[in-house]
């Protein structure tokens, strides 16, 4: 049976379309087509309806397809295998960081860290999701949430402290009764910073949602209220205030997560030694006891 197939058999049904699996995969869409045909075929099975817009699987496509993902669970679990005996810091390295905070503070310890390695290659995902290390969508991830499930080992790097800033011309200008604030959208409006920043609200208007710090900041440089922003973006900046000074700031603890059989390999050792240069006072903890990664 050619593992191929199978592959393109399953991203079609992750995707639900052969555009999305023909994008999943990197290629065109009729070689999709192709080797689920080729699939069917040399199995005697029809496994998807192609009736309609969107395919969807026969009652034996889905029986094959949970045992297709098995498989895929089992071969990435082979490359973690492969990947955790590495020697030498060489190789790819995904890394899925919060966008903002990779620009303002982690990007000068990883561009030094790849020119020590020449043969290191950095893949530095900036994304506010979760991306899934089981499933090799990224090696090493930085997260401001503890995560509570998979095989993963997670150390606490420190904190990023949220304060609520304005623009010096928008408070010259605006009663504080009338201030508008500056928020999240839907995808992250669970936040502390979020909440914290309700409470200072106290029922004032939200006039405006952005889902990154980074228009937040824009936001308020233009004038559109107060936002919650985070310390390493407002050190330099100029033009805006912080206010209510003595209120203490809404601190989020920031998490390293590696998968468990890839953490002593060079690379990602290599990696995770930059990141942590990052944070040259914490005190790192693993699954809450104080220790080493």
């Amino acid at each position: 049976m050619d593992w191929e197939h199978l592959q393109h058999f399953a991203a079609l049904a992750n995707s639900g379309s052969l555009s999305g699996a023909a994008r999943l995969l990197g290629v065109e869409h009729a070689t999709v087509a192709r080797r689920v045909a080729a699939l069917e075929k040399s199995l005697g099975l029809k496994l998807v309806d192609r009736r309609g817009r969107r395919i969807t699987l026969t009652s034996e496509g889905h029986r094959i397809f949970n045992i297709v993902a098995r498989m895929e669970v089992g071969a990435l679990e082979i490359q973690r295998v492969a990947g955790g005996v590495q020697s030498e810091p060489k190789g790819q390295v995904t890394i899925s960081v919060p966008p903002a905070f990779a620009a303002a503070v982690l990007m000068p310890h990883l561009v030094a860290l790849q020119q020590r390695h020449s043969g290191l290659k950095l893949n530095i995902i900036g994304e506010i999701r979760n991306a899934s290390l089981e499933r090799r969508e990224a090696d090493i991830a930085l997260r401001l949430s503890r995560p509570e499930q998979g095989d993963l080992t997670i150390v606490r790097l420190g904190q990023i402290e949220f304060e609520p800033y304005a623009s010096a011309t928008y408070l010259q200008e605006t009663a504080e009764s009338d201030w508008c604030f500056i928020g999240y959208g839907h995808l992250i409006d669970q936040a502390v910073q979020q909440h914290a920043l309700e409470s200072l609200a106290a029922g004032r208007r939200f006039t405006l949602l952005a889902s990154t710090i980074e228009l937040q900041l824009a936001a308020v440089r233009a004038g559109a209220g107060i936002a919650m922003l985070p310390s390493f973006l407002t050190g330099n900046e100029g033009g805006i205030i912080r206010i209510y000074p003595d209120i203490n700031p809404v601190l989020r603890d920031v998490w390293l997560v590696v998968h468990t059989d890839l953490k002593d390999a060079a690379p990602i050792r290599a990696v995770i030694d930059a990141l942590r240069s990052a944070f040259p006072s914490s005190r790192p903890l693993i699954d809450g006891t104080e220790s080493e990664i």
